[in-house]
């Protein structure tokens, strides 16, 4: 008989964006989760807030607990997760785009060769992958 440890669940967390020097190795780690590769595969998204003067803006799903994207999704393609957030069922999605719209944070990426949200698995990959600490996973109350 095997043990399994009960963990808890956990979400990642921008521990400060303003280490952010943009050079995206989170974005190319989280790609990494899927046969294909490249930014049009990643949950996450960093952005410019104005050149390197004014640093860079990292978007991650927050872990929501009681989710927009999921109470849009006509085809309950998303489904609530332990500990906050959701998980995609992509054979359910439609591609309508809802999930994306109703994101208030605007973590919901979308792959365009797909046609389906990319939604963070919270895998912590991404974390191992920032050079400046931007990034961490933190446990969650279930």
């Amino acid at each position: 008989m095997s043990i399994v440890a009960d963990t808890k669940p956990k979400r990642l967390v921008v521990v400060d964006s303003d280490l952010c020097v943009g050079c995206m190795s989170c974005m190319f780690a989280c790609s990494r989760r899927f046969p294909d590769s490249g930014l049009g595969y990643t949950a996450i998204h960093v952005r410019s807030v104005g050149g390197v003067e004014r640093g860079f803006s990292v978007i991650v799903c927050r872990a929501c607990k009681d989710p927009s994207c999921a109470k849009v999704c006509p085809t309950k393609a998303l489904v609530l997760r332990r500990g906050g957030g959701v998980v995609l069922n992509p054979n359910l999605c439609i591609g309508c785009g809802n999930c994306r719209s109703a994101c208030p944070f605007g973590a919901v990426q979308w792959n365009v060769y797909l046609n389906k949200p990319v939604i963070c698995t919270y895998c912590g990959y991404c974390v191992n992958f920032c050079p400046y600490g931007v990034l961490a996973l933190e446990e969650v109350d279930s």
